[in-house]
């Protein structure tokens, strides 16, 4: 999947919530725009506070119009869910998009990241934003696309995905194992334990 972020307002053919189902729609594609996985129709029945079968017609109405549309994204239900991927017809672009990327600078959002990853791996995207203080999802995806991270099986409470840094990190930074990195602490403040304990 692709991380396409289209506004509710900008699809072609978007026809405004009725008066009976007000902001369903946007909410939905709200919600599907930030899945990592496909979302079960009764769970987004639960989130929104509507019927199962509300939700299923109106997803099945958003997944006909971006098709009618032609837009470059479709919503496809998949292993029992719901989630938004690029049109096949798109696949070339993407990749061409994606290896290309792969030439360009990290961003500071995508250098923190990998940096909470780095030095508290195994983690999970929870904890990376509970340390970062915002939501880092997209820049995960974008680490893992480009091979720096990868997963590392998930949390036993939680179930959530583990990630790590990869062999193809070390080789960019020039390191043979991770005990190479350099010391992180003289650089944070003393209370540095405290401060991530008050962000979760």
């Amino acid at each position: 999947m692709s991380d396409v972020a289209p506004g509710p307002g900008l699809i072609a053919g978007f026809v405004p919530d009725t008066a009976s189902e007000p902001g369903l729609r946007a909410g939905l594609e709200a919600i599907l725009l930030v899945v990592d996985e496909p979302v079960a129709e009764i769970t987004l029945a639960q989130v929104l506070d509507r019927p199962v079968a509300e939700i299923a017609r109106v997803i099945r109405e958003l997944s006909a119009e971006y098709t009618r549309a032609g837009r470059g994204f479709d919503l496809r239900e998949v292993a029992g869910g719901w989630r938004f991927y690029t049109r096949a017809e798109c696949a070339p672009l993407v990749e061409r998009f994606v290896r290309d990327g792969q030439q360009t600078r990290l961003t500071q959002a995508a250098l923190e990241t990998l940096a909470v990853v780095a030095y508290r791996q195994p983690v999970s995207r929870a904890r990376v934003a509970a340390i970062r203080g915002v939501n880092s999802d997209g820049v995960m995806r974008t680490l893992v696309t480009r091979g720096l991270v990868e997963e590392a099986g998930t949390e036993p409470e939680s179930q959530a995905v583990l990630y790590r840094t990869s062999s193809y990190f070390l080789e960019r930074m020039g390191l043979r194992e991770l005990d190479e990195l350099p010391e992180l602490a003289p650089f944070l403040p003393e209370d540095m334990e405290s401060l991530e304990e008050q962000k979760q």
